[in-house]
């Protein structure tokens, strides 16, 4: 038996912010083409308000899943907070939102960092933690409030989200972990230096020798480890830093668009960086049946991706209605212009 095989999925939970920017709104202050957002498929993003940080939208995730997994939050030995936009430079977000969820003081807690794929390090960090018996449960969140610069071509994704999955043994879970696969070399497509406000970016760079190699990579060493191919798959979640490349890296791998689609948030809510894959992961989850399996393959730039299959069980039809769904943090939307973005983020600065 894999390690994996003795964890799965105990609750799952996400949050969107309310605001949403029309991406026609950075065409008209910036001046690009009408057709850049159709080319990356994305109408809108998603906005924190001038509340909401990293932490505050990954404790609202946590707390749905907690109200899934229905445990005692004492019982959670490990909080792992994925992110890059963590509100304070030095001081850890997790233990903010452990506290504020009545985990501590009898855990471990700490954040990480790999670009987009912290949150999905924090996952495989979590399955081992359950799997080896060192912890009962782990809470693994990402989350986001992703930053551009400003008329920059990143602008048109970059935006704010969170999901948050709880960690158990496979006989309580509503999905269990059947395999497992990382992939990670040294590829400088995105980055930023200490004292810097923005990242920078490799542009086309950024697409062949980062995103699709070290996804297609992962995802084949987790077929030929565990002999599955993509008919075997039912949802195919990928990560989204635009709406494009998830169907582009699906058809390379062999994976119809329509195993595909439900799991695709960015046309809608933009690239929430940590949070793009799981949130993906957490609607699919939302909606799933008994039985069926889901292909997970989130990517962090710098460079790495982790491909997963997991399997749903009969536990999720009751705990599906435990939370609010993705879904309904869609519907509950508040369009704004490109003013009250910028104030909302903190671009215009006083002098």
């Amino acid at each position: 038996m894999k390690p994996e095989e003795n964890t799965g999925i105990v609750g799952w939970g996400a949050y969107i912010p309310r605001y949403r920017l029309p991406l026609k709104e950075i065409v008209r202050i910036w001046g690009f083409s009408e057709e850049t957002p159709k080319g990356l498929n994305t109408i809108e993003k998603a906005v924190a308000g001038r509340d909401e940080d990293a932490i505050t939208m990954g404790w609202e995730a946590a707390l749905n899943a907690l109200k899934r997994a229905g445990i005692d939050p004492k019982l959670i030995g490990g909080v792992w907070f994925g992110t890059e936009s963590k509100p304070y430079a030095v001081k850890p977000s997790a233990t903010v939102i452990a506290e504020a969820l009545g985990i501590t003081p009898d855990t471990m807690a700490t954040d990480l960092e790999f670009a987009c794929r912290a949150a999905s390090e924090s996952l495989r960090l979590s399955i081992a933690a359950v799997a080896s018996g060192m912890v009962k449960y782990g809470l693994v969140i990402g989350s986001d409030t992703a930053q551009a610069n400003p008329g920059d071509i990143l602008e048109f994704t970059a935006s704010s989200a969170a999901a948050a999955f709880i960690v158990g043994l496979s006989k309580e879970a509503v999905a269990v972990f059947e395999a497992s696969y990382t992939y990670v070399t040294d590829t400088p497509d995105f980055w930023r230096r200490a004292y810097i406000p923005y990242p920078l970016h490799g542009e086309a760079f950024t697409g062949q020798p980062a995103y699709f190699h070290h996804i297609e990579s992962a995802v084949r060493g987790l077929f030929k480890k565990t002999g599955l191919k993509p008919d075997d798959f039912d949802y195919a979640i990928f990560h989204q830093p635009n709406g494009t490349f998830p169907l582009r890296v699906a058809k390379r791998l062999g994976f119809p668009k329509e195993k595909v689609l439900p799991g695709l948030l960015t046309p809608y809510i933009g690239n929430s960086y940590n949070a793009s894959a799981l949130i993906g992961l957490a609607k699919v989850l939302d909606e799933a049946k008994p039985g069926q399996r889901i292909l997970l393959a989130p990517f962090g730039s710098g460079a790495g991706s982790d491909a997963y299959s997991i399997v749903v069980t009969e536990k999720v039809l009751e705990r599906q209605a435990k939370a609010p769904r993705v879904v309904d943090y869609l519907n509950r939307k508040k369009i704004i212009d490109y003013a009250l973005y910028a104030k909302y983020r903190n671009i215009i600065k006083k002098i």
